[in-house]
């Protein structure tokens, strides 16, 4: 553990530690405390103290993907790593496609092209739909010009004098998020067989969650706010104590752990007076 974070289980022991018997608090069991601490744990890692993670994976030849970690969230970047050991990040591209087919009986030999919801709490046929499978072939039958748009020259053979903002796009290659399937499409254009994904990650997954320093005394307001919420013998006014409470000390640990210092404002304001050679 890092000497600046703390972990969920000191602070649940802490937390039933400091709880007296006249504690609006008093007698939550074991099970919904820790539900209540992960979730506040969740909620700080999207908004105030986010864990981004580098994650190093194969790409997937057979669909020319990779597939996102377990404790994904959201996405930061996606890239390669050169030889100077500089992360060259890839361009995103909506117009990658992943794209899938109703499976058929050639698909599947047991037949059953059906998904069935078993959680849904009425089981009937409107809540079936047909299989999917992968299909990413093309939808025309000819071959098609990829420069149809492009404006041809007739002094050089049509290969000078191209259209102006048309884009040049990214040497390394591009990518698309699909969380339709939970991965990430690639169109490299180089011979990189691993990318590397920077996310988002969601602490809440893993086995002891840690939470920052800062954001400690903001978790413990948020544990006992989430607790005496819903409790009808808890006076109105101590909930609305507890939730500005929590809410001030949520403010105090975004404080903390974005502060902007002198010289990060130096350093942003002289990123406008780089200069480089026009062409």
């Amino acid at each position: 553990m890092s000497m600046n974070k703390v972990k969920l289980s000191n602070i649940l022991g802490d937390f039933k530690l400091t709880m007296s018997g006249d504690d609006y608090a008093n007698n939550v069991s074991d099970v919904v405390l820790r539900n209540i601490a992960l979730r506040g744990i969740r909620e700080f890692g999207f908004d105030i103290s986010r864990k981004i993670r580098s994650l190093k994976l194969s790409v997937d030849t057979a669909t020319n993907s990779v597939s996102l970690p377990e404790d994904f969230a959201g996405l930061n970047k996606v890239g390669v790593v050169g030889q100077d050991g500089i992360l060259y990040v890839l361009a995103s591209n909506d117009n990658i496609n992943y794209s899938r087919r109703i499976e058929t009986d050639s698909d599947d030999e047991t037949g059953e092209r059906y998904d069935t919801f078993d959680a849904s709490p009425l089981n009937i046929s409107s809540n079936e739909i047909q299989d999917r499978v992968d299909d990413k072939a093309t939808t025309s039958s000819g071959t098609s010009d990829n420069d149809f748009y492009m404006f041809q020259n007739y002094l050089f053979q049509g290969g000078e004098g191209r259209l102006y903002g048309a884009g040049g796009g990214n040497a390394r290659g591009s990518y698309r998020l699909n969380l339709d399937q939970n991965r990430i499409e690639m169109d490299l254009n180089s011979d990189d067989t691993q990318v590397v994904v920077e996310y988002v990650a969601d602490e809440a997954r893993s086995g002891d969650p840690e939470i920052n320093v800062y954001a400690e005394e903001a978790l413990r307001s948020y544990m006992y706010y989430k607790i005496i919420e819903r409790k009808s013998s808890v006076p109105a006014n101590e909930k609305s104590r507890a939730r500005q409470e929590y809410y001030n000390e949520r403010r105090k640990a975004n404080s903390r752990i974005s502060s902007f210092s002198k010289q990060d404002a130096l350093q942003t304001i002289r990123k406008n007076f780089k200069q480089s050679p026009k062409y």
